[in-house]
Parts: C-alpha cells; structure tokens; sequence
C-alpha cells in the first residue's frame, strides 16, 4: 500500500488579504448608512447599580480547566491504537516539528514559512494500520494565535480543499461548530498499487486544528470517519 500524503498545500495569505477587504467593504458601508440617519437620543448615564457577589470563586479542577489540557502532553489527547491494530511504519507518532509537519505538504518549503507566519506551535501525530489495508492518521495543530485565529483558518483552508474534491460527499460533526468529514469517493490509481480510497475530517477545538484521515484499498464509509471523528474531539 502507497504511503498516505497530504494532497494539498495552503492559501493563508489569500485568506487573509480577503478577510481584510471585507472588513473595509463593511466599514465604508456602515458610514454611508449611518450618514444619512437622524442623530439617535442618548440613554441615561444613570443606570442601576449591580451588587457585588460575596465569597470567593472556587479555581476550576484541572480536569475542568480545558487549557490544563491542551497546553500539557497533547500525544495524550490523541486517539489510542485499538488493540490488534500495527502501529504505522510510513509515518512518525509522536511530536512533529514544524520542518516535520511542512514536509507532509507538496511544497514543503512554501508550507514552512506559511506555518511560521500562522504561528505554529507545535503538532503530535499518531497512525496504525488496521485488517487489511484499512490505516487511520490523526493529527493535533496548535498554534499560538497571538495575532488571529490561525487554527480555525487552517481548518477553514482545508475543508475548502477538501470539499473541491470531485466525488465527495460531506456532512458536519454534531458538537463541533466548524468541523466536517468527507468521504471521498474516486480512489487514487496508480500502475502497480491497489486503489487508494480517502476520507477526512476537519475541526478546530480553540487553538488546535485536528485532522482525522482513513485510507483503504476499498470505499470507506461516513460511519466509519464520522465515529472516528467524534471519539476524537471528544477527548479535547
């Protein structure tokens, strides 16, 4: 079995320059508008006066406090190989550095200065191969989003790859806001390999853009990413 790639590389400063556009088309509207209305009465500067609650608030646990989670060990909060499965020999588990991470993309070089501007932080990965050609990868992003919300862009940047992707039915992961699978139902050929078929699912949870891909020599089915997919954010 060919080892699994990622298909695709990034468009984060086409984002960007689009996102700021239309902060400016919406600016340059709301002056028109507010231009030609009459002047609007302003409230009461007195207003009731709100008691102060009493005590002290009790700190959350650190099973409570979800950035004890994300910001500790994130290898722990990845899916565990069920057992019988192998663990995957094309791939590394564990922690990925970002020259690591940028050279799963097509053009790695491009990837890396992208990621660098986005502010990756850090990724862990885990992979393992199942019956018969059936293998699964799951990967965990974060980012330091010191300057914008990197991690939901990067999640957005893929799924519009993704959903392009002729043959491909997609449905949302309930809970999730923003996350998605997709099946994709045209293999990959190649002289010499067995048909390549993908699924994928796509989210973002905070700071960390999470990416769950199947590949099987056969079609894969929405049950078996979409469970995939819940056990996943599930843990985060």
């Amino acid at each position: 079995m060919a080892r699994p790639a990622r298909r695709r590389g990034r468009t984060t400063l086409l984002v960007a320059v689009a996102a700021v556009l239309g902060v400016v088309a919406g600016t340059c509207t709301g002056f028109v508008v507010q231009a030609n209305r009459e002047p609007t009465a302003l409230p009461p500067l007195s207003q009731p006066v709100v008691k102060q609650a009493k005590g002290e608030v009790e700190p959350l646990s650190a099973a409570q406090d979800r950035h004890v989670k994300i910001d500790g060990d994130l290898r722990k909060l990845l899916l565990k190989k069920p057992k019988g499965a192998r663990a995957a020999d094309y791939m590394t588990n564990g922690w990925m550095d970002l020259a690591e991470y940028a050279d799963n993309f097509d053009k790695p070089a491009t990837a890396f200065g992208n990621l660098a501007t986005d502010e990756f932080r850090r990724a862990a990965v885990i992979g393992w191969r199942e019956s018969g050609n059936s293998s699964v990868v799951v990967q965990l992003v974060q980012f330091r989003q010191v300057r914008g919300l990197t991690a939901e862009q990067s999640t957005s940047n893929e799924q519009s790859y993704a959903g392009d992707e002729s043959d491909t039915d997609s449905w949302p992961i309930p809970g999730t806001g923003d996350g998605w699978v997709y099946v994709h139902h045209s293999p990959d050929r190649k002289p010499g390999y067995l048909p390549l078929y993908t699924a994928e699912a796509l989210a973002t949870r905070g700071d960390i853009a999470v990416t769950v891909w199947v590949f099987d020599s056969k079609p894969i089915t929405k049950k078996k990413i979409m469970d995939l997919a819940k056990r996943q954010m599930g843990r985060l």
